[in-house]
């Protein structure tokens, strides 16, 4: 598939017990890899701090002039998050007000709408509730998926 994708940027939440709160640096974490570059962030704590550093992070791999898009496999719990503590803390979120999902992705590809997990075995790196990692393999069973496999 011929792409000329960029500034994607892949994220995966971790909520470690009930929802995550303000100022809490242990219930929540997150984790995101820029595509195609690769680049990572670690998110810990939902604070002022860490959503400036984010968005940092984001301007520093994101091509000027094109917007970031979220990229999950699952926006409806990883997306709100972001997009809460973006509007809390810095007022505006970067990603804007969508997201894209792997899994819907991946169905169309296949035309089937119902198949929603079987992408998740192109993932190289282990699915392990570390936020970067898992990020990351979304990412390559992404990048897989765009060359073909299925």
């Amino acid at each position: 598939m011929e792409t000329d994708l960029k500034n994607l940027i892949f994220v995966d939440c971790e909520g470690h017990g009930p929802a995550p709160t303000l100022n809490d640096d242990k219930l929540f974490e997150f984790g995101a890899v820029s595509y195609p570059g690769r680049a990572t962030f670690h998110g810990v704590g939902a604070t002022k701090e860490t959503f400036t550093k984010f968005d940092n992070w984001i301007k520093q791999v994101c091509v000027p002039g094109w917007r970031p898009l979220f990229m999950s496999d699952n926006p409806a719990y990883d997306w709100q998050f972001i997009n809460y503590y973006f509007h809390l803390f810095l007022g505006a979120n970067p990603f804007g007000h969508s997201a894209r999902r792997i899994s819907d992705f991946y169905a169309g590809l296949v035309g089937n709408f119902t198949d929603t997990q079987s992408w998740k075995k192109l993932r190289v790196t282990e699915h392990d509730h570390n936020p970067v990692h898992d990020a990351l393999g979304n990412l390559e069973a992404f990048e897989r998926l765009l060359n073909g496999e299925r």
